[in-house]
């Protein structure tokens, strides 16, 4: 037994020292004698310069009241990109007023989760910027295989990922010029949210965690919006399983449709749910942008199928504030998070009143509550 052992470490040794232990060289008894180390993580800052906007905002920003160039001493942005499992993610810091990295001065600093079908130039981008403006450092990043970050074949939606994808950003984050390591907060929006809450029910680093408009992709994903397409389940797996084999082969990738190319009538969108006529009119008019999109790749409802973003929440220890609009579709999902949520030491579920799922991201008497509600929560807890 013990030379099986030894030959097993060896193997294993031997196996790292050609291939490498995430990209560094790694010797037979470093592993033996576990002094292995990582490297550091790094980011490298964009120019601005070099950003393709669709509109005359220079960093490509959609939203109202957005940063249009970087004045010393006021809220600036800061295009930067980092690698995460060999994809090139594309991210934006956002600094407050009077930030000067060379004066030692330390923030408490956010990490922010886009929505499913939305990039960091949107709702999360302004839900960034709001919140630099009360005195954090904030990140809003592309997810992997979305928006401007790297990864093929593009808009994969793999749960996996997009948690993967909070815990770079707070890898970053935490050792971006003038962050508290110790005081990490976390945002999550929409689908954002619901991947932020499984993210954090094992990433203590984040020590507050707030959500906006949670939506439960997997539980969506499998039983359709409101419960409507139980019956097709098992169709559905089908059709996904054979765009999986379709893609191992070299063959053509299977995406779903977007509702985004569809040129729907007044009539058609007053018969959706305010979920999906409100984001017909913010992704596809008001707040469009060219890398947003509501389609995703067939294969990956291989995973989101057995997603469930309020399954284990009682490792949620964190303080965890859940809001969603009081008229919003979607705040069942919120409020059954929320009650799953028993291990929590000090949790709220605050209602925006009067609001839907998509109101919160831009009308303003909304975005002011939730902003208003955030800077208290982050203010006692971080």
């Amino acid at each position: 037994m013990r030379l099986k052992l030894k030959a097993s470490t060896a193997i294993v040794a031997v196996a790292l020292l050609v291939a490498g232990f995430g990209g560094q060289e790694v010797s037979a008894k470093q592993v033996q004698r576990g002094t292995v180390t990582m490297e550091k993580r790094v980011f490298q800052d964009v120019d601005p310069s070099t950003i393709q906007s669709s509109n005359q905002n220079p960093f490509g920003l959609v939203y109202q009241g957005a940063i249009s160039r970087n004045v010393p001493g006021q809220v600036n942005i800061h295009p930067i990109s980092y690698d995460l499992a060999g994809r090139k993610i594309s991210a934006n810091v956002y600094t407050p007023a009077g930030y000067d990295q060379a004066s030692g001065k330390k923030y408490p600093a956010l990490v922010v989760a886009h929505p499913n079908g939305g990039v960091k130039e949107q709702v999360a981008g302004l839900y960034a910027q709001r919140m630099a403006e009360q005195g954090y450092i904030a990140i809003a990043a592309d997810a992997s295989f979305q928006g401007a970050s790297g990864g093929f074949p593009r808009n994969v939606d793999n749960p996996a990922f997009r948690v993967e994808d909070i815990r770079g950003m707070t890898d970053v984050i935490s050792l971006y010029p003038g962050v508290d390591a110790e005081r990490l907060g976390v945002l999550g929006i929409c689908g954002g949210g619901g991947y932020t809450l499984k993210a954090v029910q094992t990433d203590k680093r984040l020590k507050a965690v707030a959500t906006l408009s949670m939506f439960n992709t997997g539980i969506v994903r499998r039983n359709g919006f409101l419960n409507s397409q139980t019956a097709t389940t098992q169709k559905r797996l089908q059709q996904a399983s054979a765009a999986r084999a379709q893609e191992v082969a070299g063959g053509t990738v299977q995406y779903t449709p977007d509702m985004l190319d569809m040129d729907l009538s007044a009539e058609q969108l007053a018969k959706m749910p305010d979920l999906y006529r409100d984001g017909y009119e913010y992704y596809g008019k008001t707040h469009a942008h060219p890398n947003s999109t509501f389609r995703y790749t067939v294969s990956s409802n291989l995973e989101l199928f057995t997603f469930d973003a309020a399954h284990n929440m009682d490792l949620i220890e964190q303080p965890l504030l859940m809001m969603a609009g009081s008229k919003a579709d979607t705040l069942d999902m919120t409020e059954q998070a929320f009650a799953a949520a028993t291990g929590a030491n000090d949790k709220e579920l605050f209602l925006i009143e009067g609001a839907t799922h998509i109101q919160t991201y831009w009308m303003p008497q909304y975005v002011n509550q939730a902003v208003t509600k955030l800077t208290a929560f982050y203010g006692k807890h971080l």
